[in-house]
């Protein structure tokens, strides 16, 4: 490789790296809880990074290039709205505090890079060497999309999770702990704590993820840079989206549809690749109609769902607990007369 060619990877990575420090040195310690006006202006922030980025690529691989990596880009940031689920699933199993979740999504996104990155160049490997791979590719997607439509999004169980559970079998796991460390120290022996096992969970559930949007950018681009670029422009900014959205999650009950069809497009691309050659503009306008619908449509519909949660106050539910209460305690009040009545008896034997 030419220091040509090198220069875009270098000046990438540093960049990531400098973004993960500064992250992880400043801004985490500023505040464990980020707020989600906080949330929404860094999702802000680093989506505008990584469409800007396309600019960068534009300059060293030409617009053809810059239009793949635009593709590449939304697709990944489509799909990891699914990792969202995930984490918010993970972390109410488990229990994790809000103000620890930080943490661990660093953590997860950082893994998550380095997986895709070892995915992405294995994969370009693949194809490279074994053209017909690419039929695999597709027919992998078009499950996928036919499996997202039957299940109805994303479901998952941290408990049965195989990964989670060798984790469990092969080390203490200290469930009464708290705080935001990964290991603590009890009774002379090291051990677990539940933010681990969160983070095994995550890390996992990243591989699967990666086994579809792998091959996904792979439809768009046979160009590693770019693929690699996109995928982790994505990546980059999921944990501020996650504590976003966190609280509106539910009501995006239609993306899954607009997800299938996405990953059926490109499957069917992948497979027809030989036939029939899409553009790469059509690429770009399927996905932004097809996610971009999706979210309007579960945004439309669930709006009447959001405005009850809004005007029901959250203290509201409680209420047939509190009512429930009283129950157990005036059977109790009236059972302990029946001892107290005992007594009369008592007094003809004095």
């Amino acid at each position: 490789m030419t220091v040509a060619e090198l220069t875009p990877w270098v000046v990438f990575l540093v960049g990531v790296a400098a973004l993960l420090i500064l992250d992880i040195g400043v801004l985490s310690r500023r505040s464990e809880i980020m707020s989600t006006r906080s949330a929404l202006l860094w999702s802000a922030m680093w989506i505008a990074l990584g469409l800007s980025f396309s600019l960068a690529v534009w300059a060293w691989r030409g617009g053809v290039a810059a239009q793949e990596y635009l593709a590449g880009y939304l697709i990944e940031e489509s799909l990891s709205i699914d990792n969202l689920f995930v984490f918010m699933i993970v972390f109410g199993s488990l229990g994790i505090a809000l103000r620890y979740q930080r943490k661990v999504l660093f953590w997860g996104i950082l893994g998550a890079i380095v997986l895709r990155g070892t995915f992405i160049f294995v994969g370009v490997s693949i194809l490279e060497r074994f053209e017909w791979v690419i039929y695999l590719f597709g027919a992998l997607l078009v499950f996928t999309a036919y499996r997202l439509i039957r299940s109805h999004g994303v479901q998952v169980d941290p408990e049965r999770n195989p990964m989670v559970r060798i984790a469990r079998r092969l080390f203490p796991i200290d469930v009464d702990y708290e705080g935001n460390a990964f290991t603590v120290r009890k009774a002379g022996r090291r051990m677990l704590t539940p933010l681990v096992i969160a983070l095994v969970a995550v890390e996992s559930a990243d591989i699967v993820f990666a086994v579809d949007s792998v091959p996904a950018v792979l439809a768009v681009t046979s160009d590693p840079f770019v693929a690699f670029t996109s995928n982790v422009a994505a990546i980059l900014g999921l944990r501020a989206l996650y504590f976003a959205l966190a609280g509106s999650l539910q009501r995006f009950q239609y993306l899954s549809w607009g997800l299938a069809f996405v990953l059926g497009f490109v499957g069917f691309k992948m497979l027809l690749s030989k036939v029939i050659h899409v553009p790469i503009w059509v690429s770009l306008a399927v996905i932004v109609a097809a996610v971009g619908g999706a979210i309007l449509v579960s945004l439309w519909m669930t709006r009447g769902g959001a405005q009850a949660a809004e005007a029901e106050p959250p203290e509201a539910e409680p209420a047939p607990e509190a009512e429930a209460k009283p129950a157990p305690e005036a059977e109790a009040a009236e059972a302990e007369p029946a001892p107290e009545a005992e007594p009369p008896p008592e007094k003809p034997d004095a």
